[in-house]
């Protein structure tokens, strides 16, 4: 029985996949693009459905967490705006003026701090890094961040480095970390069209649990 349903599965995801790529490569064929369509607006469909799915796992977790004295503060700080954000974007709309005061007062300040406090425990790791492992790459490394950091962040009282914010800097962002950047971007959008063809041809079945 196992079997003959990995069988029914592997061409429902082969069929659907093929669908879908004829659909974009076809688009003079209207029943290809009329399927694609909804299969997509399926997939969007499905897609919001696992995002509540996680959010209620989360408050699961978190209600649970409760119990644990040590934990609770955190826990009650992170339902209580879960629960207001929710209601706001319920019952307002996520376009309206509080969900924008919102995101703009709370989430990007958020973020914009985790971004800070991940920059400099990279570089306080690459200084440690130095007593161990001092090669020409971790020497490399820290020397361009702390270009990086004094083209970017201007000097209390000083404003800007004139030459490190207006020629050294621009150098290295646009040249060598543009271009690493694309590597990676090419090299994840190939791992993905492989990942695709492999589920497309059988080879590997997630939907099966394997």
């Amino acid at each position: 029985m196992r079997i003959i349903t990995t069988f029914f599965l592997a061409i429902i995801a082969i069929v659907s996949g093929v669908v879908v790529l004829l659909g974009y490569f076809l688009p003079g064929v209207p029943l290809f693009v009329t399927l694609r369509v909804a299969f997509l607006n399926w997939l969007m469909i499905l897609a919001a459905v696992a995002v509540f799915v996680g959010i209620a796992n989360l408050f699961s977790v978190h209600t649970q967490k409760l119990k644990n004295k040590k934990e609770a503060a955190y826990s009650v700080l992170l339902l209580v705006f879960l629960l207001g954000t929710f209601t706001l974007g319920l019952f307002l709309g996520p376009t309206s003026p509080a969900m924008d005061f919102v995101f703009l007062s709370i989430q990007i300040p958020v973020e914009t701090s985790l971004m800070a406090l991940l920059a400099v425990s990279l570089l306080y790791a690459t200084i440690r890094l130095l007593r161990w492992r001092a090669n020409f790459m971790s020497i490399t490394f820290i020397i361009t961040a702390l270009i990086i950091f004094l083209g970017t962040a201007p000097l209390p009282f000083l404003g800007p480095v004139p030459f490190f914010s207006d020629w050294l800097r621009p150098i290295i962002a646009q040249v060598p970390a543009a271009a690493g950047a694309r590597g990676i971007l090419l090299g994840v959008a190939l791992g993905t069209l492989m990942t695709g063809l492999r589920i497309l041809f059988g080879a590997d079945r997630p939907y099966g649990g394997k």
